[in-house]
Parts: C-alpha cells; structure tokens; sequence
C-alpha cells in the first residue's frame, strides 16, 4: 500500500465526520505555498511569473501554522516555487508533524539530498519528487539538462535514510503512451511509495499555452496510457484514487470541488484555487463565504474551467465519491493521495 495505513484511516475518518455534521464545503488537501521562488523556470508553470517583488517574499513558520490550524485540512501539500529554499522549511514541517498533518512536500529534487539532514523520517511526512518521464523528457520539460539524474540521486538517498518518498508525474499533450508506461515501470524500480498523475496544470500565467491538454485529448490519452494497468497487465503504485482515475480515462463524469484544495500563499487565500488567479482573501472563512462557487467547474461555462482535470479539483471530488458504499471497498488501499 502506497499510502500509509493510519492515513487512510485518519482521512477516512474526517470525511465521515464531515459528511455527519452536514458541511457541504469542506477542506481536505491545504495546498501551502510558503514562497513562490524556484531554481528552475518551467515553461509551463505560472508561479515564477510573479514580479521579483513578491518572489523575494516567503511566509513565516507562523502564519504557515495559523493557515494550517484555520483550514484545518488532514493534509498539506507544500508546494511553490521550490519549497527547499526556504530558510525555515524544517521548523515549518516540524511544526506540521507535531499538528500530525500529512505533509507531501513537494520539489523538483534539486536540493533533496543537500537538504535531508534538516528531517527526520516520519509516516507524516512523504516528498513528493516532480518527474514528468525519462531523463530526455523531463530534463526538457523543466529546460535543464542533469536535473532527472539530479533528482533521482537525491530519491534513492532519501529512500536509503528511511524517508517517504512518491512522485508526481504531469502528462502534457504530445506525450507517448509506451514511453510514460516504460517511465512508470522505471518508478517501480526505485522503492518509492506510490506516484501521482494529472494533465498538465493550465496555469492563466504559464509562458508556454500550446501544450495543455484538452478534456477530450486527455481522456484518451490516458485511457491508452493506463490500458495496461486497467487491465491487471502492469501493478503501477498510484496514490491517486482509482475512481480519479476513471475519470482521467472518461469513465467517470465529475465536478469540480475548488474548496477541497484551498491555497495560501504569501499573496493570501487564492480565489477560487490553485491555477486560477481570481482574486485573494484574508482569511480562509472569507474564501469559503465570499467565493462564488457556482462561477467555476465545468458546469458553470467557465471558459478557464472547460478542460481542466487536475487532480487538485478533482481528487476531493473522487475521495468524498469513496466514500460511497459502492466504492468504499475499490477506494480503501487509496483514499486520497495529492501532490503538487
């Protein structure tokens, strides 16, 4: 099992508590984002386009720790930027621990293994390494040669030193279906707990709009990507919900739960998510009141929200879904695995 037993369990627990005390809208997954800087510049990532004003900025432990107690989500994503660059990140996930979050601390693995010393193993916290394909693919998705080898050298080390560690793989248009299957065999190589997949994040600020994908290309993108794990053939480790991945493959239908992923960020609570750049509140309950939910989702008519599948607005949707008697059973060994 790709996640551990006692989150599967504490999450499991939460959206039931939830679903009993009648809360329509509610935080499963705090997408943290505790600066925006980074030492790559990706041409399909929106969050380094922020002026040099604002990327000099990082928040502190405690307003890390205040958005994380107002929210109070099971979960807490740590992306950015690159989350190793901040001065404080090892207080910060200390602090995460000791509130017995489940913390996927996201990087490019640049840092990874430099920066191992300042944890320690814990079955709350898991790094989540960005790999979108083999060294040629991904080396060329973050337009840097020696990146792949870099953040490979840092996973086994981490993996050596008894730390938790998935991956996040972005599927982009113009991907090859037999050489992502290879790369996902590849993982299986390394020991790693579990690998998440989404479409590309549609970022409104990406310098790079070409390659995103849309809803019809990527439901049969995956559906040839994951023909040979959706027929028992392959025993890849997904930490996505297996009813996330039906709707990846279109055999699902679902809406968007923008709430299920709040954001905070140096700027505030971004309105209404993580790709969209709407608006910021103050306080996580003005995003809740204030937001108009109904402007956004595939519902809505929402031109920005037509083909996004993201697993950061869809992933709540499939896990509070698991929680149906009829899928509880498929959903347990997976209820809920989210990176950046």
């Amino acid at each position: 099992m790709a996640i551990h037993l006692q989150q599967v369990v504490d999450i499991g627990k939460y959206l039931v508590t939830q679903r009993l005390r009648g809360r329509k809208r509610f935080p499963l997954v705090l997408m943290l984002e505790p600066l925006f800087r980074c030492n790559l510049a990706c041409t399909g990532c929106g969050k380094i386009q922020h002026p040099a004003e604002i990327l000099k900025q990082n928040l502190t432990s405690q307003q890390c720790f205040a958005a994380v107690d107002e929210c109070g989500a099971p979960v807490v994503s740590i992306p950015g930027g690159e989350p190793l660059l901040h001065p404080q990140i090892d207080e910060i996930v200390k602090g995460l621990i000791e509130r017995k979050k489940y913390i996927y601390l996201c990087t490019n693995g640049i840092l990874l293994e430099k920066s191992l010393d300042k944890f320690q193993p814990s079955p709350y916290l898991a790094f989540t390494v960005h790999l979108d394909g083999m060294r040629e693919l991904h080396d060329k998705s973050v337009d840097r040669k020696g990146v792949f080898d870099t953040a490979i050298k840092g996973i086994r080390a981490a993996k050596a030193r008894g730390f938790r560690v998935a991956i996040n793989t972005t599927v982009f248009d113009g991907a090859n279906p037999q050489e992502m299957q290879e790369f996902f065999d590849f993982v299986g190589t390394l020991g790693v707990d579990g690998m998440t997949i989404s479409p590309g994040y549609s970022y409104e600020w990406a310098p790079d709009q070409d390659h995103f994908l849309k809803r019809e290309q990527a439901n049969a993108l995956f559906r040839e990507i994951l023909a040979p794990y959706k027929a028992g053939k392959k025993k890849w480790d997904f930490n996505n919900n297996p009813l996330f991945l039906d709707f990846l493959m279109g055999e699902k239908n679902y809406e968007c739960t923008p709430w299920g992923s709040p954001c905070y960020s140096v700027l505030g609570w971004q309105k209404p998510c993580y790709l969209l750049n709407d608006g910021y509140f103050k306080t996580f309950k003005e995003l809740l009141d204030k937001t108009n939910w109904s402007e956004y989702g595939t519902a809505s008519g929402n031109p920005k929200c037509a083909d996004c599948m993201v697993h950061c607005g869809y992933e709540p949707t499939a896990a509070i879904d698991a929680m149906q008697p009829q899928n509880m059973a498929r959903s347990l060994g997976s209820v809920l695995g989210m990176g950046s």
